[in-house]
């Protein structure tokens, strides 16, 4: 039991100091966010297109754009704390992981997406919550579970986002990025 205090305690000493980084990374997106307003939305013509030449940008650009002020504010929440719990895996692992997440996610949406822009984080965020809940399921450690437990317990809602809802959400995004991070598991960390 002192064990799984003292890993509790040094898991929120890492978040504490990591929390520069997570303020810094959402900073970056608002930041991004108001340019892209100001432009009248034009950046978003660097999201992901899919099976076009110009679409293959957007792999690396769509987590950073969104529809607006409202979609950026909605994914803030979950991001927010979901970067907190991956910065307790390390910030190589991180940033190993948050690569792997857009590259792949992105590649699948630009290959089987349907057709218009497909801008937003939500393929990230969907990503960095299957990594959390697959290292809870084949990590067997305490420490893992409770990691899985808070991801499940504050964001597992957006499962839900796995089922087409509305035609302008780009549901695939959330699919390819919960893909990308099961495999993200499996290539970098197992």
């Amino acid at each position: 039991m002192s064990t799984l205090i003292s890993t509790f305690s040094d898991t929120i000493a890492l978040m504490q100091l990591h929390m520069s980084l997570v303020l810094s990374l959402i900073a970056l997106l608002w930041g991004i966010q108001l340019v892209n307003y100001l432009l009248g939305y034009r950046l978003n013509i660097l999201g992901i297109y899919p099976r076009n030449v110009f679409g293959i940008f957007g792999i690396v650009c769509s987590p950073f754009l969104h529809g607006n002020a409202s979609h950026l504010f909605f994914n803030t929440i979950p991001l927010f704390l979901l970067l907190n719990l991956m910065l307790t895996f390390g910030v190589q692992v991180f940033y190993e992981v948050s690569a792997f997440i857009i590259i792949v996610s992105g590649a699948l949406v630009w290959l089987f997406g349907r057709k218009g822009f497909h801008v937003g984080a939500s393929g990230l965020i969907m990503g960095y919550l299957a990594f959390v809940l697959t290292q809870a399921y084949f990590s067997h450690s305490p420490f893992g579970l409770i990691l899985g437990g808070l991801g499940i317990y504050y964001c597992g809602g957006l499962l839900l986002n796995l089922l087409p809802q509305e035609v302008r959400t780009s549901w695939e995004g959330h699919v390819f990025g919960f893909v990308a991070g099961i495999l993200s598991y499996f290539w970098l960390v197992y």
